[in-house]
């Protein structure tokens, strides 16, 4: 057993990232100022997107997105139950409901051929989500969506740096979110953005982050003008000056956290294919995810024990073991509110009785990584038929 407790996730913040918070600090702007530009002017450029605009969170990001793709109260949008539950709770800050599709059995993203089952004349806008960071194919929920006049909002929290056939998530569909909570790729404390190629939505974007108003206080205070007039309803979703100097920090380090997430599912994968009772999260042909997550199914007619028994015989070795997720119809205020009950999303529910979330993170030591191919592979024997 291991003398310390191991996360599944955690930041990780160098003496250049602390320097580069200092200066602005320092500074005359700590929100509002030039590094916010400067941040999405990369991460733009990173993910081969036109425009990316910064929020204060991803939910912000997510609930901005939904605005700018118009939606509204009588209005639906499709994304899938195998989720966090804000991508579903931005459709219903909207006024509108948010209608659940099935997964797929393999990568645990939005099924398709269940998109397609579940449009109506209502449908405005298809949420999918790259779970755990393995990107979904763009193809056939693009095809739907061009088909039906419908928008996509990619929820790409998990995937900053995930790729499918060879382009970057970021520049593939109509909008993108990503998050920079500590867990992420790459950290701002909290923070979010939302990359797109179109103009007219970058420029909502910005205005709705900024209380719908149609100009910033630096631009007024280099043009010498005091005016400005709100232009829509928004909120103040900014993320600050000196959160986008550490994002920029964060950024340069992105390929070799990526590497590094990389090298560590590999391990992983390589060693629990060798046991009996786990099934270690598979990867598609054409994507190269950015392992946000590494999410094992348990096979549970191999074992004497459920997930629940496994999680916490894990968390005694000191694995910080996770679930990710509790599917979101299954959550108190969405049973309450749209009756929905067990069963009538069979795929992700029935991978949720089977999931754990292993320690992922680009910071954990080869012997951190030892340490949780040894604990599962303990526990997981110990409970074998």
């Amino acid at each position: 057993m291991r003398s310390t407790f191991l996360p599944y996730g955690r930041q990780s913040v160098d003496e250049a990232d602390i320097q580069a918070v200092v200066e602005v600090l320092r500074s005359d702007w700590l929100t509002t100022g030039p590094k916010v530009g400067e941040f999405e002017q990369a991460f733009a450029a990173r993910v081969g997107a036109a425009h990316a605009v910064s929020f204060s969170s991803g939910t912000a990001a997510l609930h901005a997105a939904a605005f700018a793709a118009g939606l509204k109260a009588g209005d639906e949008a499709i994304t899938t139950p195998m989720t966090f539950a804000a991508t579903a709770n931005c459709v219903l800050y909207q006024g509108a409901t948010p209608v659940f599709a099935d997964v797929s059995a393999d990568t645990l993203n939005l099924d398709p051929g269940q998109v397609t089952k579940k449009i109506s004349s209502k449908t405005r806008a298809i949420l999918p989500v790259d779970y755990a960071g393995h990107p979904a194919d763009p193809a056939p929920i693009m095809e739907t969506a061009r088909r039906h006049g419908l928008i996509v909002i990619e929820d790409a929290c998990h995937a900053l740096g995930a790729e499918f056939r060879g382009a970057r998530v970021g520049s593939l569909a109509d909008m993108t979110v990503f998050s920079f909570h500590p867990v992420k790729h790459i950290t701002t404390g909290e923070g979010g953005m939302v990359t797109t190629s179109s103009g007219d939505f970058a420029e909502t974007l910005r205005r709705f982050r900024n209380h719908g108003i149609s100009s910033e206080a630096r631009q007024r205070q280099s043009a010498g003008q005091w005016y400005y007039e709100m232009v829509l309803l928004g909120f103040n979703y900014r993320l600050p000056d000196f959160a986008c100097a550490l994002g920029m920090q964060q950024l340069k380090r992105l390929d070799a956290n990526l590497a590094r997430r990389r090298e560590i599912a590999a391990l992983y994968t390589a060693a629990f294919r060798e046991i009996p009772g786990v099934v270690p999260p598979p990867v598609l042909p054409d994507a190269n995810p950015a392992w946000h997550l590494y999410p094992i199914r348990l096979n549970l007619e191999k074992l004497t024990a459920d997930r629940a028994q496994v999680f916490r015989a894990l968390r005694a070795e000191n694995i910080g073991v996770n679930v990710h997720y509790i599917p979101v119809h299954l959550h108190p205020y969405y049973k309450d509110r749209f009756g929905f009950r067990n069963g009538a999303f069979p795929v992700a529910e029935g991978a949720y009785a089977r999931l754990l979330s292993l320690p992922m993170f680009h910071a954990m030591s080869g012997q951190d990584v030892n340490d949780v191919i040894a604990a599962v592979a303990k526990v997981v024997t110990f409970y074998s038929r």
